[in-house]
């Protein structure tokens, strides 16, 4: 049944590799600038106690060689700054969100990082160059430098140009999604069984659990952290916001539920322990928000088909990734969902989208801006029917609407050669492999 129920699965986890990797790229363009500055000092003086190794320079070509990647390094620094800037508005042409979701351009900071850390290196040599002495290994570190810099300069370069397009956008987004659904939703137990009454607690009122930080969007929720502190009050939770919910200084979160509470400082203690399973952010973000993937993806549809765009190819490559995260959600817990500790104990009772929104959110909009479209009616028939074939019965209903709409969409069309068209269904919009089959 949609709604309230019950699972008595692990606690989730929030991914901290992914918010590490947010930071990494920065630091590591921090840490080659500052590396590159330490081996330009130290190198040259080490070549006393090396052998002599490298390519033969006398001092003069040693110093011309440097000046000239110096300054070469320092004007590609500039270019790939530019470049990197022409891409990001693209990106942001198409949905002004996608930029914080896609970690391509973080990476891009590293590169800057490298080419400008190369520049710094070989200013810091050419620094210590003394008459008659030439330090050919240092030297040669720059050239080489040089070379590697031109291999990951041509690799984020083409990177870029896959990102940059609609298809690329939709298939960024679309890989970040699963991860974001195991996080969130994970398949790690099982489900009670279904009319399984519901704790008295979830009907109780309790201590409101306010936020107190600064307003912004709840990017993730640390259930493990939150389940294990339940349990050690032998407590209980309501979580009444999720990921993508915006809170302000004053906003409920929910209520906690458990033995009396002494007042004074042992409530503000108990309310800062519960404050730091909340993470508050100033963006969505993917990580444990699956919904703001669908959102993205429609984003990216719905633009290609305005009228100023005019792209309905673009919004069949979005649909396709859309398709693959409705069969991946048909499965999963959602709407209001009761989770249990280790001990099978129910600890928390937190919401999500229901299934009839989470379809709502990824093809209302589209099958409105894109009524008039060919390929995208025939797309959408194709994603229904494929998404109902796996569906549970009690999940059907939404789509079974869905796929009503598109067959008055199709009505819709006035040729009727174009009506029997658009009746179709086809997986590439048109031109695909039995594309010409259409409903008896």
């Amino acid at each position: 049944m949609e709604g309230e129920s019950w699972h008595t699965r692990g606690p989730v986890a929030t991914p901290r590799f992914r918010r590490l990797f947010v930071f990494l790229s920065p630091a590591v363009a921090a840490v080659t600038m500052a590396g590159a500055v330490g081996l330009g000092l130290a190198l040259p003086h080490w070549e006393d106690s090396l052998p002599r190794v490298g390519l033969t320079y006398d001092t003069d070509t040693a110093s011309t060689t440097l000046a000239a990647i110096a300054g070469g390094m320092i004007t590609l620094s500039g270019f790939v700054i530019t470049a990197v800037t022409l891409v990001i508005q693209t990106v942001q042409s198409m949905s002004p969100r996608l930029i914080d979701v896609i970690g391509h351009f973080r990476r891009s900071l590293a590169v800057v990082g490298l080419v400008t850390g190369t520049a710094v290196y070989a200013l810091v040599v050419l620094a210590q160059i003394r008459p008659g002495e030439t330090p050919r290994l240092s030297v040669t570190l720059a050239v080489a430098l040089v070379v590697v810099d031109t291999v990951v300069l041509l690799r984020s370069l083409t990177g870029l140009r896959h990102v940059v397009t609609g298809g690329g956008l939709a298939r960024a987004v679309g890989e970040l999604i699963p991860g974001s659904i195991d996080a969130a939703l994970p398949l790690d137990g099982t489900a009670a069984a279904s009319g399984t009454a519901a704790p008295a607690w979830v009907s109780r009122a309790g201590v409101p659990w306010v936020h107190t930080g600064r307003p912004g969007v709840i990017r993730s929720v640390d259930e493990r952290l939150l389940l294990r502190i339940m349990a050690g009050w032998d407590a209980c939770v309501s979580l009444d916001v999720g990921p993508g919910d915006f809170v302000s200084a004053g906003s409920v979160l929910g209520q906690w539920h458990g033995p009396a509470e002494a007042p004074g400082s042992r409530r503000v203690r108990r309310s800062r322990r519960l404050a730091s399973c909340v993470r508050v952010d100033r963006v969505r973000r993917i990580d444990q928000d699956p919904a703001y993937g669908l959102r993205l993806l429609v984003d990216i549809a719905i633009r290609a088909l305005s009228p100023a765009v005019n792209d309905p190819t673009t919004a069949v490559q979005a649909l396709d990734h859309i398709e693959v995260t409705l069969i991946r959600l048909v499965t999963r817990p959602l709407g209001v969902t009761l989770v249990a500790d280790g001990r099978g104990t129910p600890r928390l009772r937190r919401a999500t989208p229901a299934w009839p929104e989470v379809v709502s959110l990824g093809l209302d909009e589209i099958l409105h801006y894109g009524a008039t479209s060919l390929q995208v009616v025939r797309r959408l028939r194709v994603l229904i029917q494929d998404v109902a074939a796996v569906a549970p019965d009690d999940r059907r209903t939404p789509l079974d609407e869905r796929l009503a709409l598109v067959d008055r969409l199709a009505r819709a069309f006035r040729d009727p050669l174009l009506t029997v068209v658009a009746r179709g269904a086809d997986r590439q919009g048109l031109g695909g492999a039995g594309g010409a089959s259409h409903p008896g």
